[in-house]
């Protein structure tokens, strides 16, 4: 018996009964979706926060008051707020040469106003270099300048989101708004940084430093100190800048003592990166359990196969079939079953993951459509190895014999 008829057999063999091919076939289908889906999300996931992280840039570092909970802090009878003083002195390029800005950072949440439409949105007040340093470019409009932190001027730079709120399609440049109880002139609409998935980029307001805190923060300590070193290949020498110059400003004679953090945003990024990159593995092993379970079907059906056709097997043995011609008949099966659920899971997980799921739009690795859907062909070959060869090792006597 040739190739081409051991083919035709085993696609009769399939079709013969199409409700059992049909819920094997779906088995594979719903594992193959399920891997490429879930990777889809956790990879999704992963460049979302990476592009979160990035859009802050890269050889930023955030200092911040307290401790927060630091394993092995020690804990201080003092601590000293983190003041625009402690920003000047980072600056100072005799002590901190790695260092090309620092940008002192208040924060606070307020509802904006404009004529009757309402929204909340986080102020952020800083310095012009902030701009630079956390990487908001102004896409119409323009910064505030020094002179405008200097006289606490009301002005603000407004993110894409705040816009669509409150002004709709009205451009919203020199319009005013009411911020808190403030009212503020936009000067500058910033570009759009997109969403997260977590977290909307583009929902923030940038004002004055001065003006932030004479309104709405008080002159309290600073929530942060944004730094920008000259270049990311010296943020580990600008970090050390940064704590030498703080440390002695706030006392800090033990280093498990400090009254304050310094972020480094590359070893952040990588750190994010190396963390999704196992959430996203084990989603991938979790969906994984679901197509080693549709292989399993195709054991269970195929065996089933194997004993109603125990006759048919035995006439075609004693009419001269052999054993490789049995044996390739019912391979044949369980990968015509494994191929076509492989395909309609491959093309289903291609519509799922062009929407968004939970708030992350699932990014396709194409190493997980090629690897789910080789691992359902070789889940057929595998899982059909077992009954097919219990069907070509058949007796023919004793084939003949079942009823």
């Amino acid at each position: 018996m040739n190739l081409i008829e051991t083919f035709r057999i085993g696609l009769r063999g399939v079709s013969a009964n199409r409700l059992r091919s049909g819920l094997t076939i779906l088995g594979i289908l719903i594992g193959v979706a399920a891997v490429i889906v879930l990777v889809a999300v956790g990879n999704g996931s992963s460049q979302a926060v990476t592009n979160r992280l990035e859009s802050l840039g890269t050889n930023t570092l955030t200092v911040r008051h307290g401790t927060f909970g630091r394993p092995g802090a020690a804990a201080r009878t003092q601590y000293k707020d983190l003041t625009v003083a402690d920003a000047k002195a980072v600056m100072d390029t005799t002590s901190s040469p790695d260092v090309k800005s620092a940008s002192p950072v208040v924060s606070a949440q307020a509802t904006c106003t404009y004529e009757g439409t309402t929204h909340d949105t986080q102020i952020t007040g800083s310095w012009p270099s902030y701009f630079e340093a956390s990487n908001s470019k102004v896409g119409t409009g323009t910064y505030f300048v020094n002179d405008d932190v200097v006289n606490a001027r009301r002005t603000i730079v407004i993110g894409k989101t705040v816009v669509t709120e409150l002004f709709g399609t009205v451009d919203p440049l020199n319009k005013v708004i009411d911020c808190g109880g403030t009212p503020f002139t936009v000067v500058g609409v910033l570009e759009s940084k997109g969403s997260s998935g977590f977290q909307d980029a583009d929902d923030v307001a940038i004002a004055p430093l001065t003006t932030v805190q004479n309104h709405l923060t008080g002159y309290g300590s600073l929530d942060s100190i944004l730094v920008e070193a000259n270049s990311s290949s010296v943020m580990d020498t600008a970090q050390s800048e940064v704590y030498s110059v703080l440390d002695e400003r706030h006392d800090i004679t033990d280093t498990t003592s400090r009254d304050y953090q310094v972020l480094n945003q590359a070893s952040l990024l990588s750190t994010v990166q190396d963390t999704t990159k196992v959430f996203t593995v084990l989603l991938g092993a979790v969906a994984a359990i679901s197509l080693l379970v549709g292989g399993i079907g195709i054991t269970n059906i195929m065996l089933v196969t194997v004993t109603e056709r125990t006759r048919e097997i035995g006439i075609r043995k004693a009419i001269g079939a052999s054993k490789g011609a049995i044996l390739g008949q019912f391979l044949v099966e369980a990968t015509v079953l494994s191929i076509i659920g492989g395909v309609a899971g491959v093309v289903l997980a291609l519509v799922v993951t062009r929407f968004d799921i939970v708030g992350i739009t699932p990014v396709i690795m194409p190493i997980s459509v090629i690897g789910a859907f080789a691992v359902s062909v070789a889940l057929g070959l595998f899982f059909g190895s077992y009954p097919a060869n219990r069907a070509a090792s058949l007796r023919p006597i004793e084939a003949l014999r079942h009823e």
